[in-house]
């Protein structure tokens, strides 16, 4: 019997998640009591630099999210529309911090629903405390050796702190 046969809706949580932060994890909470189940989906996407490789960011996301029992981490190659078809998908959940995400994700919502009609694009809108939070600044702060512990999972600051040197505290 599918999923969707048991009234179990699946979404996709796309993203490149170079590291996972609480800002993620926070949409990956309230996301996945809208579906019943919610594949975090880490883009390989060879075209972008990343601090950790695919393996690394799958690894920190499955720790992140371990008990979370209806949360599945994967990653995947290609168009996102055509990877959440291939997992029997519904809809693909985005994270909107500020309005300048929303311009950005508003359009990859609509080349979306022109590829992929019956998939919905699900925006949850960021508590206040993560709206300044991204990878990038994660990953700037503690290069520069500075406190994270309140901004990312206990597996990113030890993979963190191994990729830039930075003794354990």
């Amino acid at each position: 019997m599918s999923d969707e046969g048991q009234g179990m809706h699946i979404a996709v949580y796309p993203g490149s998640f170079d590291p996972i932060t609480n800002g993620h994890l926070d949409v990956i909470e309230r996301a996945r009591h809208l579906f019943g189940r919610l594949i975090v989906a880490v883009a390989v996407d060879a075209g972008k630099q990343h601090l950790f490789d695919v393996a690394e960011r799958v690894a920190m996301a499955q720790e992140a999210c371990r008990d979370m029992p209806q949360v599945q981490v994967d990653s995947f190659e290609g168009l996102v529309v055509e990877y959440a078809r291939s997992r029997g998908a519904v809809a693909i959940v985005k994270g909107l911090r500020a309005v300048s995400d929303f311009e950005r994700e508003m359009q990859m919502a609509m080349m979306n629903r022109c590829l992929a009609p019956e998939l919905h694009t699900v925006f949850l809108v960021a508590h206040t405390e993560y709206t300044f939070l991204s990878s990038s600044l994660v990953k700037e702060v503690a290069r520069l050796g500075g406190d994270i512990e309140d901004l990312v999972p206990a597996v990113v600051c030890r993979c963190l702190r191994e990729k830039y040197g930075i003794p354990q505290l």
